[in-house]
């Protein structure tokens, strides 16, 4: 577990420090430039439409892990959009919650104790 906090601590720190910096030097209305890559039908364009498959998933398994609760889906849509800048803090936090126990990090407590 420790290697995973570790890692995830590296990928918070890294996509903060990379956010900031693209976001200086090109400006911070992304969804301009990522739909309009996909509308563009090019190489970015696939990889920003994969990439949207993923965080679709993310904010799912978000919503799921609260059992479709409000916060649950407020905490999906925030996954949806935010990406790694969301998810990488949720689980950091939540698996000091779940003591280290992977099972509940992944299935939440209810399920994980059912």
């Amino acid at each position: 577990m420790g290697a995973f906090r570790i890692l995830l601590a590296i990928m918070i720190t890294g996509i903060l420090g990379y956010t900031g910096i693209v976001g200086v030097n090109h400006g911070w209305n992304l969804f301009p430039v990522f739909f309009g890559d996909m509308a563009a039908m090019t190489w970015p364009g696939q990889f920003n439409f994969d990439f949207t498959c993923f965080l679709t998933l993310s904010g799912l398994w978000l919503a799921w892990r609260h059992h479709f609760s409000p916060g649950g889906l407020a905490l999906g849509v925030l996954g949806l959009v935010g990406g790694i800048m969301v998810l990488a803090p949720y689980l950091f936090f939540a698996s000091f919650s779940a003591k280290g126990d992977m099972k509940e990090l992944l299935l939440g407590k209810v399920r994980a104790n059912s």
